[in-house]
């Protein structure tokens, strides 16, 4: 894997009045690579998240994606990346299929590749019996498949991703594991913020782990694991590390 890194924080740091929720964070995503993001409650990794997609701007340091500065080239950066939330937003008034149709017209897909792509989308997640209801009465786990299939239309570059089986059952939780894993082996650069490590043992080339706002921790599965004195899996790995500092105070 060559140093074509699509997500670069460079010494980012972000505050909410006096409170300190990341402090001079660096991480790098390279193209080709899931990298999940862990760490306890409150040790910064919604704010990560947040700033990666342009929600937030950082309050020193450098944020990019893909060479845009999501803060000051939203368009931009928003053009070549996409962003898949815990909890999903559907406009309710819509169907499932208009949402995926709106979605399409905002990335300006031509018409026929939308088309083409929406039907093999919704055949993918098996949502044909609910697709042209209302999505105000989609249950969680329809809303969630629609919002990545949503995600997936414009064919991003970059996919951030916050706990990615929220909602699922173990058949479509299977189905976008397995989408992730091929997005990576594309070229697609993608990070995950999760509490689940099983998911993150199981998928992530690598994984950093946070804690009051810091990266404590970084690198692969097996490395962490070799170089800890916790024996057995991430879990272990990820208790004693988070054990050995401070309770967060970011968020």
């Amino acid at each position: 894997m060559g140093d074509n890194w699509l997500i670069e924080l460079d010494a980012v740091s972000k505050s909410y009045g006096k409170k300190l929720a990341l402090d001079a964070l660096s991480l790098r995503v390279n193209e080709r690579e899931i990298y999940a993001l862990l760490g306890p409650n409150g040790a910064g990794k919604t704010t990560t998240v947040k700033l990666i997609v342009g929600l937030l701007r950082p309050s020193s340091g450098r944020v990019s994606v893909c060479g845009f500065d999501p803060g000051s080239d939203y368009l931009a950066a928003r053009a070549v990346l996409s962003y898949i939330p815990d909890e999903p937003y559907l406009y309710e008034k819509l169907t499932g299929r208009e949402f995926l149709q709106f979605v399409a017209r905002i990335f300006r897909l031509p018409p026929k590749q939308a088309d083409d792509d929406i039907a093999q989308l919704i055949e993918q997640f098996d949502a044909r019996e609910f697709i042209d209801d209302l999505t105000q009465n989609y249950s969680h786990g329809m809303k969630q498949r629609v919002v990545i299939a949503a995600a997936l239309l414009h064919r991003p570059k970059v996919m951030v991703i916050d706990e990615p089986l929220v909602g699922l059952d173990p058949r479509s939780g299977k189905l976008f594991k397995d989408i992730l894993q091929q997005k990576a082996a594309e070229g697609v650069s993608i990070i995950m913020s999760t509490h689940n490590l099983s998911l993150a043992e199981e998928m992530a080339h690598r994984v950093g782990v946070l804690n009051q706002g810091r990266l404590i921790a970084e690198g692969s599965v097996d490395s962490l694991l070799s170089g800890a004195s916790a024996r057995g899996n991430l879990e272990e790995v990820f208790l004693q590390l988070t054990s050995e500092s401070p309770q967060p105070s970011g968020r």
